[in-house]
């Protein structure tokens, strides 16, 4: 920690020839530095509290909150293996969920199978209680999201002990500009379609190259109806699996739900941009929003029974 301190305090004398700063600017850089790793120390020790926490809460199922700030009581717990699917790195004990959530995978799962597609791996969904986590995700924190990969290759059943490092194929070309048509396909498309048509599914997080694949009509993705697409919604990584989020289930009036996905199929200049070069904002690099605060309801979760 105290490392990172002074490498914090002395980014200013980083670039050659840049000019000393005065002590009292020198002093209120450092105070600002310790005050957000101290944030930073706080919000790590935060998430390995919700992290350590092995059993859902007794009672009724209830999101609380957002994906990215929130927690679940009653969750179910997503069985390591059904028709269909496995579920991986168990260890983690995030493979946890709303019902509905667990629900969903299932019946993903019974689709594909019934499809013609090989089982797939199911990643992390929630923690036990839900809260955020130490590690790989700002959301995965209520209890409606769910990783879902893209691996259909036939695979051999795998004892849960054995499902911590599997095979997981990137989908895209070595430089990302591109789907890469060795691994996805007619395949992956059928999947994702099954996802996006479930009426329970807000929204589905692939890698732009994934969409724009789509949207130019990979494997017959524009094949019929086309309006599943919308839901398609390109992010940032998502290269080896897509990420599926539920709307807020109706028995769970505090979860808080995302905007809704804009008309249209999304095949259009806003995914254009994903692909075009932006100049770096000028000026000093900005420190990013607070992270959100959780749910007063969330604080008695996490100590309770």
């Amino acid at each position: 920690m105290r490392s990172f301190l002074n490498v914090i305090i002395n980014l200013p004398h980083a670039e050659e020839g840049a000019q000393r700063p005065s002590r009292s600017t020198h002093g209120i850089f450092a105070a600002f530095s310790i005050a957000v790793l101290l944030c930073l120390a706080a919000c790590f020790a935060h998430a390995a509290d919700w992290g350590s926490v092995t059993s859902p809460s007794p009672g009724p199922p209830r999101v609380i909150g957002g994906p990215a700030s929130g927690c679940l009581a009653g969750a179910a717990e997503l069985p390591p293996d059904g028709l269909g699917y496995e579920a991986i790195r168990l260890s983690r004990h995030r493979n946890y969920g709303h019902p509905e959530t667990v629900a969903f995978v299932e019946r993903l799962a019974r689709e594909a199978h019934d499809s013609g597609l090989q089982p797939f791996y199911v990643g992390d969904m929630a923690q036990p209680r839900g809260g955020p986590m130490t590690y790989g995700h700002g959301a995965h924190q209520n209890g409606t999201d769910v990783d879902i990969w893209l691996n259909l290759d036939r695979k051999p059943v795998l004892p849960v002990s054995d499902r911590e490092e599997v095979e997981l194929p990137q989908m895209l070309l070595p430089d990302h500009s591109d789907i890469d048509p060795a691994h996805f396909g007619a395949l992956q498309v059928t999947l994702l379609r099954l996802a996006a048509r479930d009426p329970r599914v807000d929204r589905i997080f692939v890698n732009p190259a994934i969409k724009r694949a789509l949207c130019r009509d990979v494997a017959g993705a524009r094949d019929g109806d086309t309006t599943w697409l919308r839901k398609i919604r390109p992010w940032y990584g998502h290269t080896r699996h897509f990420h599926v989020r539920l709307a807020c289930p109706p028995d769970s009036p505090e979860c808080v739900g995302q905007t809704p996905v804009p008309p249209g199929d999304g095949c259009d200049a806003s995914l254009d941009w994903w692909f075009e070069v932006h100049p770096p904002t000028p000026g000093p690099p900005q420190v990013g929003p607070p992270k959100p605060r959780l749910p007063a309801a969330c604080a008695a979760l996490l100590t309770g029974p």
